[in-house]
Parts: structure tokens; C-alpha cells; sequence
């Protein structure tokens, strides 16, 4: 059973790094006379520097990680799983640096505008997320048994995740005429380099098997069509109707439950749980946003079906608000359920960016939900998520965000936007080569919603496009209507990430699956090989044969 307060497995150091410098020294040729103590410091400050440039070689940011790393004390001792751990903690202290930066800029708000102030309040609480990440994964790095198989996956996911909360960060502050942002973006890029480099050095560590460590990380085998980190109770769970189902709370506007609003429930749920804890949401619409925040894990929300239990809210970033903070659900508790629920953002398609969901929660779950806005409806934000069965609906930049994010036997929905605008079903923001995030889409359905059909010759609408460098969709068996434009997907800005991004699409169907007038970027490719596309399933991807079996959520591990 997925227990994600346990997940401390130890990474081990298999092969000491003092081995490099037996070899080094073996080519050179020892002195005829004792050595003053000036050439044993040479002797040493050169030995420090051989071992540096190896453990950093492959790196994106060499120069950084070998200062980090030459300066470490009894370095020829240290394995490689050390020498990541001593860069984590290092990366650490930045953190903190960074959130106290932020803290001083805050009490001197008087100077700002108020979406700096709500960017900056983003990135305390991302700087807390990125912390706990880091936490875990020195625990997982500690050398007490040999794991460095077993968790490899979670230690790459949790740094894709600490890089992630530090560009998010800096997006906060995007509409901003300040200069907040100017002042913390070189400690958050320093953050996302340390990180970036451990992800690298993670690769090296012996033991980790490779060929799960390219393209997106296994999600998982599928028992009844769900990932296996779903527990057998969980399965069940999703599967079982509602008066099957035993509840912990109620929730019900009319009065006949525990609580009246889903945030009370949400509040009175125990802290840090290793157990599954199920709210029902009786039919009705509720007026709220809720936020289901770090310590409330193994959530799990039922309602009573799609257009019955809807949660309803108009945040959006023309009245202030930060895209972040927009969501009327936001979800951190690592483990999360969703089954039978309609999440809305009523804001309109004038009011631009504006969430319905956002999650950060690893290895959550939606089944039979629908999202309902238009622009960045759904903000896949980090860590593993996985979607079965559910709708989708959107305009701009619909499905966006750098989790790690599987949608299986879904409906992808274009509606009617704004004059002059254009429909994008994704938007993928993978911001560095070595994350191991992406949004894969299998078996669903992308087409135009009823209000956009009766118009669609007046609106463009397309696959993807990428917003960040290194951005990570494919499209797989999946049914593609006429609404979809002929060349498939759309530049950001100009040549921006042509050449960096990996977008595919493999054995698709529909009018719209055409590929002959696709994009002909560097990035870009007609998968032919289903070798390369299984990488992208639920067990390659996010581990789902792991975890998936728990939430009662039927779930296909490969292509079929």
C-alpha cells in the first residue's frame, strides 16, 4: 500500500569515488624526495579538483557543482550518493537564504503593488514545498541499505519538483512592473543548478537502471486499469458507487452532513495520515476554494458524479490574483483523490489565466472528474498525477504546467475563446533536460466542445506549444477531431524551444490526425517506434504499477 509519509528508502553509495583517484595517481610519478608541506597541499587541492570535475562531468552547470563539491572536507572518502547529499543540503541553506529574502522584501511591501505581494506570499510557500522535497530526498540518499533501484524514481521526481517551484516562483511576478523580481531571481536560479546538477550525478549512481531513467519515469504496471500504487482498499474505493462507499465526513449545503462547506471537512481531517481518509461531497454546488495543503495527506474527495458535486470559484489574474493562487481547488497532500467532482473556474474567458485545479500532490489520482474554465484550466504543477476518464475543458493553454502527468480514456475539450484568440490544448513547462516530467495523453478524445463546433472555421485551435525550453507532450492512440489546425502545434515565440522540445504523436486517429502538414521543428516527430512511445505510459512514466492499485482506479500500464 502507497504510503507517501514513508517513503524514506535509502539510496546507497555502491562504489566510493577514492577509486578514481587510485587511478589518477597511478599515472603520476612519484617524487625522488619527500614532498614539502606546500606540494602535499598541491597534491591535495589537485586530487579534490580530479574527483570534482569527475562527479560533475555531464552537468549543465559544471562550474557550480565543482566549487560545491572540491570544497567538501575528506572528499576521497565520499561516495557518489555523499557527494549528491552534501550539494542537497548546500541547496538548502540557498533556500533559506532565498525565503528570508523574501520574508525582508515583504515587510516592506508598502514600496510594491499588490501582485508582487501575492507573487511573493507563492514563493514562501514554495520555498517550504521545495524544503520538504529536498528533506526527503537526503533521507532517501542516506547510506543504510542498498536502494538506489528501488528509489531512484522518487529522488528524480522530487528534484524535477524543487526546480520547478523555483521558476514558478519567478512566474508569479511575469505581469510585474517591479523589480522583486529582478532582486531574487539570481538565488533561485543558483536553487535550480544545485538541483539540476544532483539530478545529473543521480544517473551516475550504480545500480540505477537506465533505461527507466529516459523519457518520462514508469508510472507503473496497471492492475484493472489503474496504476499499481494504488493500494487494493483504494482501488475498490474508486470503483465501488457511493452508497457502497463508507465515509469518514460528510459534507452536504443542505445541512444533512458533518459540514456544510468541503474546506471545514478538509480542516478536520487528521494531519499526516498513512491511511486513506474519505470525504463524500453530497450533490450540490459549493461556492468555495479550497486548499488541501501539505500535511493533509491520502485525501480522498467523492461526489456524487459530474455536473452533481461541482466546487466553484472566479480567481483569475485580472482582479489580482497570481495564476497559482488562482485555483479554485488546490491540492499539496501527497497521495490525493478525486472521483465524481466538477472543479470550475467561472472567471470567463476575458479574465485570462484563471485555475480550476492545480496539483502538486505525488501520485494523485482523478477519476471521472471534469475541469471546467478556459484559459490554464488544469495546472499539472509538479510531481506524479494521473487522469482516467475525465473531461477537460478549456481555451488557452488548457492543460499546462511540469508534472509528470498521465491522461488515460479522457475527453479533451476546446471551447469557444475570445475573438481573435486561439484554442491550445496543451502547454508543457518543463524547464530543464534532466526533469523527468511531461504530459502524455493515451487513448482520449481531443475535439471541439458544443459551443466552439457551430464556429470553429473561426478559430484556430492546436495540439500544444511550449512554454518552457524544454517543454514534453505526446499525443498516443488517441482520437483527434477537424477543429485541430493541420500543422498540429504552435510556437510560443518565434523559434523559442523548436529545437529543445520533444513533442510526438503516435498511431492517432481522427481527421485531425493527419501528420503530412505538420510542424517540421527539430523537435518534433511522427513516433513510428512503440519502443520509444512506451516510455511514456503509466509504468515507465510515473511508477503506476507502485501505486496505483490503491486508489480503486482502473488504470492501463503499457499502450493497449
Amino acid at each position: 500500500m502507497y504510503n507517501p509519509s514513508a517513503r524514506s528508502k535509502t539510496l546507497l553509495l555502491l562504489l566510493p569515488i577514492s577509486a578514481l583517484v587510485l587511478v589518477f595517481l597511478s599515472s603520476v610519478a612519484l617524487p625522488t624526495k619527500s614532498p614539502n608541506a606546500t606540494q602535499i597541499q598541491h597534491f591535495h587541492v589537485h586530487d579534490h579538483l580530479q574527483i570534482a570535475h569527475s562527479a560533475c562531468e555531464g552537468t549543465l552547470y559544471p562550474d557550480l557543482c565543482v566549487s560545491t563539491i572540491s570544497a567538501l572536507p575528506d572528499l576521497t572518502s565520499k561516495s557518489l550518493p555523499e557527494l549528491i547529499q552534501a550539494t542537497l543540503n548546500q541547496t538548502m541553506y540557498e533556500v533559506r537564504l532565498s525565503s528570508s529574502n523574501c520574508t525582508n522584501i515583504e515587510k516592506k511591501l508598502k514600496r510594491y503593488n499588490a501582485l508582487e505581494e501575492a507573487a511573493i506570499k507563492d514563493c514562501l510557500e514554495l520555498f517550504d514545498d521545495t524544503l520538504e522535497e529536498l528533506r526527503v530526498a537526503l533521507a532517501d540518499l542516506a547510506p543504510v541499505k542498498l536502494a538506489a533501484s528501488e528509489n531512484y524514481h522518487d529522488l528524480q521526481t522530487l528534484l524535477s519538483a524543487a526546480i520547478t517551484n523555483q521558476y514558478t516562483c519567478l512566474d508569479g511576478f511575469s505581469g510585474s512592473r517591479g523589480n522583486v523580481r529582478n532582486i531574487i531571481k539570481k538565488g533561485l536560479h543558483k536553487i535550480s543548478h544545485h538541483v539540476s546538477n544532483s539530478l545529473v550525478m543521480l544517473n551516475k549512481v550504480p545500480g540505477v537502471n537506465k533505461s527507466k531513467s529516459e523519457a518520462f519515469p514508469q508510472h507503473g504496471r496497471l492492475k484493472n486499469g489503474f496504476p499499481s500504487w494504488l493500494t487494493r482498499r483504494d482501488r475498490r474505493l474508486v470503483q465501488a458507487s457511493v452508497n457502497e462507499t463508507k465515509f469518514d465526513l460528510v459534507v452536504a449545503r443542505d445541512g444533512t452532513g458533518n459540514f456544510t462547506t468541503i474546506s471545514e471537512a478538509v480542516a478536520a481531517a487528521p494531519n499526516n495520515s498513512d491511511t486513506r481518509f474519505v470525504i463524500h461531497i453530497k450533490a450540490g454546488t459549493y461556492f468555495e476554494n479550497v486548499e488541501v495543503v501539505r500535511k493533509k495527506k491520502m485525501l480522498m474527495f467523492v461526489g456524487d458524479g459530474i455536473g452533481k458535486t461541482v466546487v466553484k470559484a472566479s480567481r483569475n489574474v485580472v482582479d489580482g490574483s497570481t495564476t497559482f493562487r488562482s485555483a479554485t481547488v488546490a491540492v499539496v497532500g501527497d497521495g490525493f483523490i478525486a472521483k465524481g467532482v466538477t472543479f470550475e473556474n467561472s472567471a470567463g474567458p476575458s479574465k485570462h489565466q484563471a485555475v480550476a485545479l492545480r496539483s502538486g500532490s505525488d501520485l494523485s489520482a482523478f477519476y471521472k472528474c471534469s475541469f471546467v474554465a478556459y484559459q490554464d484550466t488544469l495546472y499539472v504543477h509538479s510531481l506524479r498525477q494521473f487522469y482516467r476518464e475525465c473531461d477537460i475543458y478549456g481555451t488557452v493553454d488548457f492543460i499546462f504546467g511540469n508534472a509528470a502527468a498521465v491522461f488515460q480514456s479522457c475527453n479533451l475539450y476546446a471551447r469557444k475563446p475570445n475573438p481573435n484568440q486561439k484554442n491550445i490544448f496543451t502547454a508543457q513547462g518543463r524547464e530543464d533536460p534532466n526533469q523527468n516530467t511531461g504530459i502524455s495523453i493515451l487513448n482520449c478524445k481531443i475535439a471541439a466542445a458544443a459551443d466552439l463546433i457551430p464556429v470553429k472555421s473561426s478559430f484556430k485551435t492546436y495540439l500544444g506549444r511550449p512554454w518552457k525550453e524544454y517543454s514534453r507532450t505526446v499525443i498516443v492512440r488517441s482520437y483527434i477531431d477537424d477543429s485541430v489546425d493541420p500543422g498540429g502545434w504552435l510556437e510560443w515565440n518565434e523559434t523559442f524551444a523548436l529545437s529543445t522540445l520533444y513533442y510526438g504523436e503516435y498511431l492517432n486517429r481522427g481527421p485531425g490526425s493527419n501528420t503530412s502538414a505538420r510542424v517540421t521543428w527539430p523537435g518534433y516527430r511522427v513516433i513510428n517506434s512503440s519502443t520509444e512511445v512506451i516510455r511514456f505510459t503509466v509504468e515507465p512514466f510515473i511508477q503506476g504499477s507502485e501505486w496505483l492499485n490503491s486508489t480503486a482506479i482502473p488504470f492501463a500500464l503499457g499502450l493497449s
